[in-house]
């Protein structure tokens, strides 16, 4: 980085970090999982970061109970919830990393 100010290659530099730091982190939520519920315990699920759902829990009762919209109500809410619950946690998590500083494309 010849020829630049010594502030202009410090920012690069600390940006480069920064940017590595973000990679680490992405690669490490990757492999975390989120768990969510829903119908008091009767569904269970787990996404890890990615979003890739990695479990799925259904108590046998209601199983039994037949109601097909019920399970399928309940199936969505659990995933949805346990998605919202990895995002809200990978978006608190990087504004801690990063300080709030958003880099364009690393998020």
């Amino acid at each position: 980085m010849k020829g630049m100010p010594g502030g202009m290659q410090k920012f690069i530099q600390q940006a480069n970090q920064l940017q590595s730091k973000i990679k680490k982190f992405q690669e490490e939520f990757a492999t975390r999982e989120f768990e969510a519920t829903s119908g008091g315990g009767a569904v269970t699920v787990k996404v890890n970061g990615d979003n890739k759902v990695t479990a799925l829990a259904i108590k046998e009762d209601v199983m039994k109970s037949g109601d097909v919209e019920m399970l399928q109500d309940l199936v969505l809410t659990a995933v949805n919830e346990a998605i919202r619950i990895a995002k809200e946690t990978s978006e608190t998590e990087m504004n801690k990393l990063t300080g709030g500083f958003s880099m364009p494309g690393m998020m």
